[in-house]
């Protein structure tokens, strides 16, 4: 009998163990942090309050460094990967995680090169390192199949990581690709970045949010305080030169369904953007009203709801 009892509790515990449980302790380089390392890490948590749902931080190793991924919505349920744009993090999703996560499980995985939670040791030499990198934190995620949405650069990282491994790929969702199906093209808004490089940190920003958001307004004060922090610390943004556009080949070889979204007042897309993304096998590209750069913030109810719809028929 009593052999029956400790066999039914471990079947219990086994049951209830997470899988992700030994990525849980949270690294040194955090709980000593101090300064501006720290600052930084405080206003991230202060951002991550805004996601109104639950969520589990993991620390993965890996070849280079520490993975920082934010995981939330139901076990059992299909994954979705976030892409984060440049110099963003994983936070910046906080208004579209609780549509996202409420029928999928979503992982959303912080670029080691830039601010965030993920730590480097190991230099990085190339994209193609970068692309290795993401591929080596999904394989400790073990996810049979799974769905991506990068936005910005992290829409050029989905592509990317959809060309050499796209057999778990089931679909990509592309906010605003950077450097994706076009080259950035030369506009006012490009013009008044470089102008705003002359100004004062705070200002820079500021004139910075002016074009890429088309309302600045609208974004939380508490997500633009670790924006801001993270900023100013000494960035490792290498390697912009190596996002080139992909080739029509090497698009139209993608054979999941692609969603591609861009802003009415997008300073990265135009309309060939989307030309483009309807020549896809599985492609379709819309453009989404009132919104600039910025659209999952700008206008993250509409956004929300095209991303669901999508999924919803994969």
């Amino acid at each position: 009998m009593r052999i029956f009892l400790l066999l039914a509790l471990s079947i219990i515990f086994i049951g209830c163990t997470n899988k992700y449980d030994e990525y849980h302790k949270v690294p040194d380089y955090i709980t000593e942090a101090s300064g501006s390392d720290k600052a930084y890490f405080d206003a991230y948590d202060e951002t991550l309050k805004l996601w109104d749902v639950s969520y589990e931080e993991l620390y993965i190793p890996t070849t280079n460094g520490i993975a920082h991924v934010i995981v939330s919505g139901p076990e059992n349920t299909e994954p979705i990967v976030l892409l984060h744009g440049m110099n963003a993090s994983a936070t910046m999703w906080y208004p579209n995680i609780e549509a996202l996560s409420k029928n999928h499980r979503v992982f959303a995985i912080d670029l080691i090169l830039e601010p965030g939670k993920s730590h480097m040791y190991n230099e990085i030499e190339g994209m193609d390192e970068v692309i290795d990198w993401y591929q080596e934190v999904l394989f400790v995620l073990d996810l049979e199949a799974f769905h991506i949405i990068g936005a910005s650069k992290g829409g050029w990282m989905a592509v990317s990581l959809a060309l050499d491994h796209s057999a778990k790929i089931k679909s990509l969702i592309l906010l605003s690709p950077a450097q994706t199906f076009t080259w950035i093209r030369p506009s006012t808004d490009v013009f008044k970045n470089v102008v705003a490089l002359l100004y004062s940190e705070e200002k820079q920003i500021a004139k910075s949010l002016e074009t890429l958001s088309s309302r600045p307004s609208h974004i939380s004060d508490i997500y633009l305080e670790q924006y801001r922090i993270g900023l100013s610390q000494n960035m490792k943004n290498r390697f912009m030169a190596s996002m080139k556009p992909f080739s029509n080949d090497e698009l139209r070889s993608l054979q999941m369904p692609v969603l591609v979204l861009i802003g009415d007042d997008d300073m990265i897309n135009a309309d060939k953007t989307i030309e483009i993304a309807n020549t896809l096998p599985n492609g379709t590209g819309e453009v989404i009203r009132n919104s600039g750069h910025f659209l999952s913030i700008d206008q993250a109810e509409t956004v929300n709801e095209k991303m669901l719809s999508f999924l919803a028929s994969q």
